[in-house]
């Protein structure tokens, strides 16, 4: 069994985190030959509030923009 881990901010669409599974999941039968059923993909979301690029927090940066 296989288990892909991503880390992303909250706010993407349902659909948009489908897809990306259904892409990691044919990425990974293709190159690593595993067979899709036994390729795991978890979606970790995390808040604006807990994630930080150059020091400050991404809500932070959001609010300057």
């Amino acid at each position: 069994m296989l288990v892909l881990k991503v880390t992303i901010m909250e706010g993407r669409a349902e659909a948009q985190k489908a897809e990306l599974i259904r892409r990691l999941t044919a990425a990974a039968e293709l190159y690593l030959n595993e067979p899709a059923d036994e390729i795991r993909v978890i979606v970790y979301e995390v808040p604006p509030t807990n994630w930080g690029a150059g020091g400050v927090t991404m809500a932070k940066r959001e609010r300057k923009a």
